[in-house]
């Protein structure tokens, strides 16, 4: 994976690299035609004839010393006249040393022991400073003009993410952001979008728990109504019963989905603590009867109310569901601690064993239960970091050790 740090961090320096670069080698040409400079007009100061000597002599002199270089000089008396020249013409220097540039080419001059001026310029083919602050301009703007898109490029998909979550926010749940490069900002919008489908799952799970609680509450409710109604003239035992039956289903209902809602809504643990799952299974095997347990102590790590509820919610369902005998293991495995509870019932069809954790679901012909115990089952086990299964008339959870 491309980091993102390393790539700006790279550019940067590679932006430098080439900017010290080109500053170097202009400063090297600078510097090596003032050498070139300084030796012509040293080499020029040894040869030239005397001051006294003619004009035409002087400017024989100073042919005969340029001979094959292609460097414009001029030599001026103390007074500022001129006595030779070769190649363009120069003016009269104000200072001894750097004079700057003429033509876009460096000019040196050097004021003689005997008070002449000698004034030199480079060769044409020879590049003066304005040509490499030239180039070093261009290389500038080939930078900028290179970083541009890449900083814009990472902007703009720092934008669209952000588009992403302000739609979410505004309540469009099935907003995602496209996954582009393969850097941090890649890895933000995989989270993104991760924890919006976990959001569009988990609300709509709330709406469809919500609609099929509303409709499974209907149907106790009105026995109840009904025999409230009856047992204003007598009730017999039997009306009693059944009433008393009801309002502990509607109780037990209410309470599954409450705490259905409330794994959903809560990502950790309450409580965690060593639990032995053999002595956890044997108190709640002692609640029914036809219950056989096998198994050797196993310890694991959670919240000993939730475990307790994932064992009696498998107990209930082999009770209602199944037929007794039912027995129920712990045993230790590679992968974690596992209870299984088996039945001597018909089993679950091979293409239903999935959907039988899927809250409100009943098999045809199922007896009484509103559908969520086996859906606790599933999100129990995996808030202990294990896996629920079904595998016809046993059930098994695996729990990490």
């Amino acid at each position: 994976m491309r980091r993102l740090h390393l790539r700006i961090y790279l550019a940067v320096v590679a932006s430098l690299a080439v900017f010290a670069l080109a500053a170097a080698l202009l400063w090297l040409g600078l510097a090596e035609s003032a050498l070139g400079l300084t030796r012509v007009t040293a080499l020029l100061q040894n040869v030239l004839s005397s001051p006294g000597a003619s004009v035409t002599e002087q400017q024989t002199v100073l042919e005969r010393a340029l001979r094959g270089l292609d460097v414009d000089a001029s030599l001026f008396a103390a007074d500022g006249a001129p006595l030779a020249s070769v190649g363009a013409r120069l003016r009269v220097p104000e200072k001894e040393g750097w004079q700057g540039t003429v033509g876009g080419r460096p000019v040196w001059a050097l004021r003689l022991p005997d008070g002449r001026w000698l004034a030199a310029r480079m060769p044409r083919e020879r590049r003066g400073p304005g040509a490499g602050l030239l180039a070093l301009a261009l290389i500038l703007g080939a930078v900028g003009v290179g970083t541009y898109p890449v900083v814009r490029g990472l902007t703009q998909r720092l934008e669209r993410l952000q588009a992403g979550v302000e739609s979410l926010g505004a309540g469009e749940l099935s907003a995602r952001v496209k996954v582009e490069g393969d850097d941090e900002v890649a890895r933000l919008a995989e989270s993104f979008n991760r924890a919006a489908a976990r959001i569009e799952q988990l609300v709509g799970a709330h709406k469809s728990l919500l609609a099929s609680a509303s409709h499974e509450l209907r149907t106790p409710l009105a026995r109840i109504r009904m025999a409230v109604e009856l047992t204003k003239d007598a009730a017999g035992p039997e009306r009693k019963r059944e009433l008393e039956k009801d309002i502990a289903e509607l109780d037990e209902m209410i309470d599954e989905i409450l705490l259905a809602s409330r794994l959903d809504a809560v990502r950790e643990l309450e409580a965690v603590e060593e639990v032995d799952l053999l002595a956890l299974a044997a108190e709640e095997c002692a609640r029914y009867d036809e219950v056989e347990l096998d198994g050797q102590p196993a310890t694991v790590r959670g919240d000993p109310r939730l475990l307790r509820r994932m064992i009696r919610n498998l107990l209930e369902n082999a009770r209602r569901h199944g037929a007794p005998p039912i027995g129920v293991r712990v045993s230790g495995a590679p992968q974690g601690t596992a209870i299984t509870v088996c039945d001597h019932g018909p089993g679950v069809p091979e293409a239903e064993r999935d959907r039988v954790f899927e809250p409100f679901y009943r098999l045809a012909g199922s007896r009484g239960g509103a559908g969520i115990g086996l859906s606790l089952v599933r999100q129990i086990a995996k808030r202990h970091g294990g896996e629920a299964r079904c595998e016809g008339n046993c059930f098994s959870v695996t729990l990490r050790p």
